[in-house]
């Protein structure tokens, strides 16, 4: 009214229809997140909700499903291969984990010094985790091969008349299948253990120099317990990655000689596109989920009741 008075004419009507900052900054947090959901919810939600359809049905992928009840879990779980990949997947996972972790955590600590060129050293060591697994396969069989590989050619230098046969040996080729795993991610690791060592204050490793600690005291009584987040981390993802390990098993040994390589992964494989078994290959995969499931929530409860202390 006031301003009418003043100029002779009504204000402008505010226009309608106009959104808020507040609503403008949800439909702009709205866009970044839908396609992450949709792209979960079509590739992740849908197969995890048919796969465990699945487990109860008798399938091959080009007849009509039929119910199959418990059939395919009784089935797996009678089954010797099946018993025999979750043994050899345990024991790829510890072995995995357990020298994975501490080779990187050791490179971690030789490679934190201010050195010419450690970069390059850095760089080398960590060229095997990003390297083609087809390449790196074919480079390790023939550093495996048993009368020509440079392994084996190294072992009768030390003595070792007979040699094992590797890949082509039931015996050791689990083993040389964790020595490459190993060797291809402890480069990963080993930077994840860097950054976390580079995070320590430099004064509490400086107090402790000035107290008399040796450098193994230093390490043991101030960095190792500061490294606690990382380790965590480390542990876990080794630990995933290791029960789902696939494709540099596959381009190895194909899960042989025999089924000396077959983990749970190749398993699963085998029963879905070697059976053509759906139903059996679910159940296998809800089992690896449910194995995987249950350490991994073991491990954040450890890692929970550890920062509480």
């Amino acid at each position: 009214m006031a301003l009418k008075e003043k100029t002779g004419r009504e204000a402008p009507p505010a226009k309608q229809g106009r959104l808020s900052l507040t609503q403008r900054r949800t439909l702009v947090g709205l866009s970044f997140i839908t396609p992450n959901f949709i792209g979960f919810f079509v590739l992740n939600l849908i197969p995890i909700l048919f796969t465990f359809w699945l487990c109860f049905n008798r399938w091959d992928g080009f007849t009509d499903m039929e119910f199959a009840g418990l059939d395919n879990f009784k089935y797996i779980f009678g089954h010797k291969v099946f018993q025999e990949a979750v043994v050899k997947t345990l024991i790829f996972t510890v072995c995995s984990v357990v020298i994975t972790m501490a080779l990187s955590l050791g490179l971690a600590v030789l490679i934190n010094q201010k050195l010419r060129a450690i970069g390059i050293f850095r760089t080398a060591i960590f060229f095997p985790y990003v390297a083609s697994v087809v390449a790196v396969a074919a480079v390790w069989q023939m550093l495996f091969q048993k009368d020509m590989g440079l392994i084996n050619e190294v072992l009768r230098v030390f003595g070792v008349a007979d040699p094992p046969g590797w890949f082509a040996s039931s015996k050791w080729a689990l083993a040389g299948v964790i020595i490459v795993n190993i060797w291809k991610n402890m480069g990963y690791y080993m930077i994840i253990y860097l950054a976390a060592l580079q995070d320590i204050p430099t004064s509490l490793v400086e107090a402790g120099m000035i107290d008399g600690a040796s450098a193994w005291q230093r390490f043991w009584r101030i960095k190792w317990p500061l490294l606690g987040n990382a380790t965590f981390f480390v542990v876990m993802m080794l630990t995933i990655n290791s029960f789902k390990s696939f494709d540099l098993i596959y381009a190895l040994t194909e899960g042989g000689p025999g089924t000396a390589t077959t983990l749970l992964s190749q398993y699963i494989y085998n029963q879905s596109f070697v059976s053509w078994d759906y139903g059996r290959a679910s159940a296998a995969a809800m089992v690896l989920f449910v194995i995987v499931a249950v350490i991994t929530l073991f491990q954040f409860r450890l890692e929970k009741k550890f920062s509480n202390d």
